[in-house]
């Protein structure tokens, strides 16, 4: 019978197996669980105490919020990655083995990758985060149900995942150099190829972070009026007051003087009033309260003044100013309508009489 010695605990833990002792392999196991188990337990976490605060009413504070968003960007490929390096690290493998080289090399460009890929997707959160955030602080003046965020989103989108890959090819080794030079020199080309649609692209960025209008607004640009209705990468579709579309490039638009009535919180109206020179003093000193109080029965304006301003040719011309607390111009129309209905009846009342343009004689005929 052939004695057979059982291996003690020391015996087995210093055994070795695939270039690495079994007491090697069992702590590499070990490192490898604790980010595996522990990362989604904190991820749950965070996760778990978001929705009770906003179950509670609670608005987070900036940086607890944007740590919020970062753990659930999170990836699953990060956390394998992170556990699988923590496992890795306590490792050994000879370098004058073919398997085993291949083996860290393999384990090596998993791990740049993963590594790089959860970078852009953290900064890819941050920055939806940031747009986010910026669009709630000024909801009272550029809330927009989409459209322009979307411009910046994809543009930092791709710069961020852009960047994301070239510094991985450089942590794997990869000549990066010559690929930015070509890069940049197909650039160039693009860009002279296409710099009007870059304009316009460059331009859409510019009103998506300036915000100088959103979708809603009634616009004036130059001699075009309307409603915006779409920002768009390379031009902004208006509708105007009689139903068409009406496309204008971007870069237009910011070349123009634009006028934008949809930010009017209210009204400001002047106009004249003239009325003959032979009106006595009497009645023209009645006309500024006669204005003031037809002024004053409309609802929702405010008088500011009534004054004579200036003796032409034609006419003594009053200057009449009052504030309609309604920016739309529907609602402009009909309370003027009211106001100078109101005015003319008053005018009546007194006697003071409006002039009338002088139309020249006509021609007098030759005979034949």
């Amino acid at each position: 019978m052939i004695p057979f010695d059982i291996p003690t605990p020391q015996q087995v833990w210093a055994h070795g197996l695939l270039w690495n002792s079994v007491g090697n392999w069992a702590e590499a196991l070990g490192a490898f669980l604790v980010p595996f188990v522990v990362l989604p337990l904190i991820k749950q976490f965070i996760a778990a105490r978001e929705r009770k605060w906003i179950e509670a009413g609670y608005q987070l504070p900036t940086a607890l919020a944007l740590i919020a968003r970062l753990a659930a960007a999170t990836h699953r490929l990060f956390i394998w990655g992170v556990a699988l390096y923590c496992g890795f690290e306590l490792l050994s493998f000879p370098a004058d083995v073919h398997v085993a080289r291949r083996i860290d090399h393999g384990v090596t460009v998993a791990i740049t990758l993963v590594f790089w890929l959860q970078v852009a997707l953290w900064a890819s959160a941050a920055l939806r985060f940031a747009l986010l955030r910026r669009q709630g602080q000024a909801a009272s003046v550029d809330a927009e149900p989409g459209g322009s965020a979307n411009i910046v989103r994809f543009v930092a989108g791709a710069f961020i995942w852009g960047l994301a890959a070239l510094l991985a090819l450089d942590n794997l080794g990869v000549a990066i150099r010559p690929l930015l030079a070509g890069l940049g020199i197909g650039g160039i080309a693009v860009a002279l190829a296409v710099q009007t649609v870059l304009g316009d692209l460059l331009a859409s960025m510019s009103i998506a972070l300036d915000k100088p209008f959103v979708i809603g607004d009634l616009l004036t640009v130059d001699a075009l009026s309307g409603t915006v209705e779409h920002i768009g990468v390379k031009s902004t579709r208006l509708r105007s007051s009689t139903g068409e579309q009406i496309i204008v490039s971007n870069t237009d638009i910011l070349k123009s003087r634009v006028r934008n009535y949809g930010r009017m919180q209210e009204r400001s109206i002047t106009f004249e009033l003239p009325v003959f020179h032979d009106t006595p003093p009497q009645q023209l000193a009645m006309i500024p309260q006669r204005v003031a109080e037809v002024i004053g029965s409309v609802p929702g304006t405010t008088f500011r003044r009534c004054c004579l301003m200036s003796i032409s040719e034609t006419a003594l011309r009053f200057e009449i100013s009052y504030v309609l607390q309604a920016p739309d111009y529907a609602t402009y129309a009909v309370t003027h309508s009211t106001v100078l209905m109101g005015l003319l009846a008053q005018l009546r009342g007194l006697g003071v009489q409006l002039p009338t343009p002088v139309q020249a004689p006509m021609p007098a005929k030759a005979d034949p």
